[in-house]
């Protein structure tokens, strides 16, 4: 019996479209703007069709004729349209032009009838004025012919499996002609930083990984998230393609250099409380990872979030830390830099939390998901090194589709300041 499909508009990395393979669902299409995000797509997902475009130049056709869905019924399109308008981080206004992406999304949604359709965003979009742009939203796709699952939920991913606090808006929205799906409910315990991460190497431990973001290395794993991530045991509710990978390849690990002032305040920071000069927190290795949040492109400052202080080793964590603290299993890789790689996480939805709500769909479709026997060989190492010009040039788009991140030089006047990799503005790292 075939899968059920599904199509992930503004896919970034992949965090969605993984939870929703894992829910039981075939990715027939990824669409997303960004070359460098496209390119880790296509590395972890070769059989899903990577489309790189914007979704205002997309019609519904174009993405069937693409994904060679013929007149097949989809079953379901998900996906975040970027929030940088209306999140609490930033400013909350309704009038941002980028806004406008969320109308694209219903306007594909209209033009693709899946049975169907998930939008995620940010908590921030259910606050204040925010609550109005919310409803037109609803109103929308009633009018495109939907019934909308109300209340919409906020949902903390920590409550779903992930070691971490991560709440997202999830809006869930069936055909006319479809029952209605459940949100499910929060999952009993919580998984801990140290469930997570404690069985990493320490990464400044392997000198090869100063210039490049992987090594062999043996290991061992004892906890239960951990071996499911490292796929040495079975996870029962996982229902995607196993991916062909080395589980002894420690990747996404290039380590970031620290001065020695900066290493001993870090040493003299209790887990679970904030540094107070570089105010970044130091994990608790009992408790949850404060939420990974993206960086900045260059038209707002080219900065990458502060990352969080590792429990137990005086830095910040790796990106393949980061990783697991999002639930991505180790086989599933992102870009080799830091800064990509982070914000590649910082941009995404957790798998498990992209898995609980995928459930839901699955479950109103009657459909009982089944693992798949086949085993997938994931794609070039390439496509992870890439930069924006050659991703540009991979998919054959223009380069400055995306605004272009500036590469500052700050040299430190004194071992009291912080290094480059460190400390920038407004508490963010620059990172040469």
């Amino acid at each position: 019996m075939a899968r059920p499909i599904g199509i992930d508009l503004f896919a970034g990395a992949g965090g969605l479209s993984l939870g929703f393979e894992q829910a039981g669902f075939d990715i027939a299409a990824a669409v997303e703007i960004d070359p460098i995000h496209c390119a880790t797509h296509e590395f972890n997902f070769p059989e899903t069709k990577t489309i790189c475009a914007s979704v205002v130049n997309l019609s519904g056709s174009d993405v069937r004729s693409m994904a060679k869905l013929g007149d097949r019924d989809i079953d379901v399109v998900f996906g975040g349209a970027p929030c940088q308008g209306f999140s609490m981080m930033g400013k909350r206004a309704l009038d941002d032009s980028r806004n406008q992406l969320v109308f694209h999304y219903v306007r594909l949604v209209r033009e693709l009838q899946p049975k169907y359709c998930v939008f995620e965003n940010v908590k921030g979009l259910t606050l204040g004025k925010h609550a109005k742009f919310l409803e037109e939203l609803v109103e929308a796709l009633q009018d495109a012919g939907y019934k909308v699952l109300m209340p919409y939920k906020v949902l903390n991913a920590s409550h779903f499996g992930v070691p971490q606090s991560r709440e997202r808006l999830f809006l869930i929205a069936a055909r006319n002609d479809q029952p209605m799906p459940e949100y499910a409910p929060p999952l009993e315990g919580r998984v801990s930083v140290r469930d997570a991460i404690a069985d990493l190497p320490n990464a400044d431990e392997f000198p090869e990984l100063k210039g490049s973001d992987s090594v062999s290395v043996d290991w061992i794993t004892d906890s239960e998230y951990a071996l499911r991530l490292r796929g040495a045991v079975e996870d029962s509710e996982d229902f995607s393609y196993k991916r062909v990978f080395d589980p002894d390849l420690l990747t996404c690990s290039l380590t970031t250099e620290h001065t020695e002032l900066s290493k001993k305040r870090f040493r003299e920071t209790r887990p679970g409380t904030t540094e107070s000069i570089s105010r970044f927190l130091r994990l608790d290795p009992e408790g949850v990872c404060n939420t990974l949040r993206a960086g900045t492109d260059s038209a707002r400052g080219a900065h990458t979030s502060p990352r969080p202080i590792h429990p137990v080793f005086a830095r910040v964590i790796t990106v393949r830390e980061a990783a697991r603290l999002h639930s991505y299993p180790d086989w599933f890789r992102l870009h080799a830099t830091k800064w990509h790689g982070f914000r590649q996480i910082g941009n995404s939805v957790p798998p498990l939390l992209g898995r609980t709500v995928a459930k839901s769909i699955i479950h109103a479709l009657g459909v009982r998901p089944t693992k798949p026997k086949a085993a997938i060989n994931l794609g070039s190492d390439e496509l992870l090194t890439m930069n924006m010009g050659q991703a540009a040039e991979y998919f054959s788009v223009a380069r400055n589709v995306i605004a272009q991140r500036a590469r500052k030089l700050v040299e430190p006047k004194s071992d009291n300041l912080f290094s480059v990799e460190e400390l920038g503005s407004e508490g963010a790292y620059i990172e040469r």
